[in-house]
């Protein structure tokens, strides 16, 4: 980021409170840049527009001595500990444990819950303030263009709330709380730039329909805007085609909800609804002009997706030297995702690993199972690429994950090898949201789209003979489950499809007692719950949180 604009953000910017409250404040504090200064200003607008992506990078919303506090990726990564995609070595450094042993930890009245409703409360405030600031109606087309940024990152940001905090029915939980309301289906409160204090100490979880309303509205302002509008060209803030793809995002999560017999904002059936998820990832793809991630680039020891400038990478984050994240060496991306560095946390005992389960599922065909140690015996065995052949020769193991590496392949140096972009949105999510949506209207189709994609992408010799929507939903979750893996995407639609965990089986590599689950069905703890403090400044909220999910399931491993 310019450094005028990081200048201007410093002095813009609200520390706000632990609470949705705290979205609602006023722009600037008095001490700093006041309203008045914003008028005819574009370079502080500019500057509000980055502050989106700068956020994304932020350490200590809550208290930086936890090591799970650094910004919107580590969300990303608690998210991808909750399926059973991604064992964690057993160790007393996992700051995550958590979130993948679903512990009690994972209620309204503990830090590791502050911290994630907090830091996408701060995360929709940054919005705010990029709306707020460019008036509706403007015919400016750069500020066209950073008011259709700031619309789409809000709608981003709720849809990622409004999945993870919206109750959905399970196993394990009653719809009904402690006190007695029924919570299925309700969602976040929504704070816009116009919602008042007053407004915000009543303020209620909208239901799923509400929601989607909300999303879509923001969304297809922001397509308006970015078409007239002269949008930057940084893969930092949403495009025109991220917004097609947050569409898709939206419409498919729609659709399974109103499969499910819920009601539903979309017009007219879920077919309708699947179609229209099917055609925005199409207009995404087209859009973006994006090329699928190829073997090369994939594979890269030097820059294996920590590069933004990939052509398949739509929408990214970026650290850069002078990031708290980067200079902590420990509170960042490469730090938990790597373990080809000397320094990270992943290093020190929490491996990152592929789960044994999934990787038995991926062709001996498919280049992007060289992403993984193979096990000794098997035929990729000693074909797997290291930074330091000898570095991981004394320290890996199998499954362990070679898929992050750190900048430019610097094991050492933390101010490079933290310096990297993580990945918010790729192309090939959209050719398999595609595929999916297609699969629930006519499998055929699906099973078309999934085998071009896999055939022109991934490995020729793929074939896909799904007869029926649900083998093809499954086959094609399982390609994105391989294709997105530690993307912190594939959370969502365990929770949407109500798909079972299974981590205890023959030859599991989960080796924590407390994460060894097997359920029936999505597990309680994907119904997030909303912290305490809340509750107490918003009686909207109060006795309509979601129950905790700790007392109500066991691990097959024992405690």
């Amino acid at each position: 980021m310019n450094n005028k604009y990081k200048a201007l953000l410093a002095a813009a910017m609200v520390s706000p409170m632990l609470l949705t409250t705290s979205c609602i404040e006023e722009v600037f504090p008095t001490s700093g840049v006041v309203q008045s200064q914003l008028d005819g200003n574009d370079k502080a607008i500019q500057a509000l527009a980055w502050g989106m992506s700068s956020h994304l990078n932020q350490v200590g919303t809550v208290d930086d001595s936890q090591a799970y506090d650094w910004g919107y990726a580590s969300v990303m990564h608690a998210r991808d500990v909750m399926i059973d995609d991604m064992p964690i070595a057993y160790s007393g450094y996992d700051w995550f444990q958590a979130w993948s042993t679903a512990n009690d930890a994972l209620n309204e009245q503990y830090m590791v819950c502050q911290f994630t409703w907090l830091y996408m409360c701060e995360q929709v405030l940054t919005a705010n303030n990029t709306i707020r600031a460019v008036p509706r109606g403007t015919t400016d087309p750069e500020l066209m263009g950073l008011r259709g940024a700031g619309l789409a990152f809000r709608a981003a940001t709720y849809l990622d709330m409004a999945r993870m905090y919206e109750f959905l029915p399970n196993n394990y939980q009653p719809n009904t709380n402690s006190y007695g309301n029924d919570v299925r289906g309700l969602t976040v409160p929504i704070v816009t730039e116009e919602t008042t204090e007053e407004q915000s100490r009543n303020n209620p979880r909208v239901t799923h329909e509400e929601m989607v309303k909300f999303i879509l509205a923001d969304l297809e302002e922001a397509v308006d805007l970015l078409k007239a509008g002269n949008p930057t060209a940084s893969k930092l803030l949403p495009s025109l085609a991220v917004t097609y793809g947050l569409l898709a995002r939206t419409y498919l999560w729609d659709a399974t909800y109103h499969e499910m017999g819920y009601e539903h904002a979309g017009a007219g059936s879920a077919s309708d609804l699947y179609k229209k998820a099917a055609d925005y990832a199409r207009l995404a793809i087209t859009t973006s002009q994006a090329t699928p991630t190829s073997q090369e680039e994939w594979l890269s020891t030097t820059n294996g997706f920590n590069d933004m400038s990939v052509s398949s990478w739509m929408w990214a984050m970026k650290y850069s030297a002078e990031d708290r994240a980067v200079t902590s060496a420990l509170l960042n991306w490469v730090s938990w995702m790597s373990n080809e560095t000397e320094f990270g946390y992943a290093i020190a005992g929490p491996y990152v690993q592929i789960s044994k389960s999934l990787y038995d599922k991926i062709s001996d065909r498919d280049f992007r199972k060289l992403s993984y140690v193979a096990p000794e015996g098997s035929p990729l065995s000693g074909r797997e690429s290291y930074i330091d052949p000898a570095f991981a020769e004394e320290n890996f193991s199998e499954y362990f994950s070679l898929k992050f590496r750190p900048g430019s392949g610097n094991m050492t140096d933390n101010s490079i090898a933290c310096a990297t972009a993580v990945p918010l949105m790729r192309v090939e999510e959209m050719y398999l949201l595609e595929a999916e949506a297609q699969a629930h209207i006519n499998a055929s189709e699906g099973v078309r789209l999934l085998n071009d994609f896999m055939q022109r992408y991934r490995y020729n010799t793929y074939r896909c003979t799904a007869a029926s929507t649900d083998e093809a939903v499954t086959e094609i979750i399982l390609q994105k489950r391989i294709e997105l893996w530690g993307e912190g995407l594939l959370f969502f639609d365990y929770k949407r499809l109500n798909l079972d965990i299974t981590r205890y089986y023959n030859g599991t590599n989960y080796d924590n007692a407390r994460a060894l689950y097997n359920t029936s069905g999505r597990p309680a703890w994907m119904n997030y719950v909303i912290v305490r403090s809340e509750g107490n400044t918003n009686k909207g909220v109060l006795e309509y949180n979601n129950p905790p999910c700790g007392a109500q399931m066991s691990p097959v491993g024992g405690e």
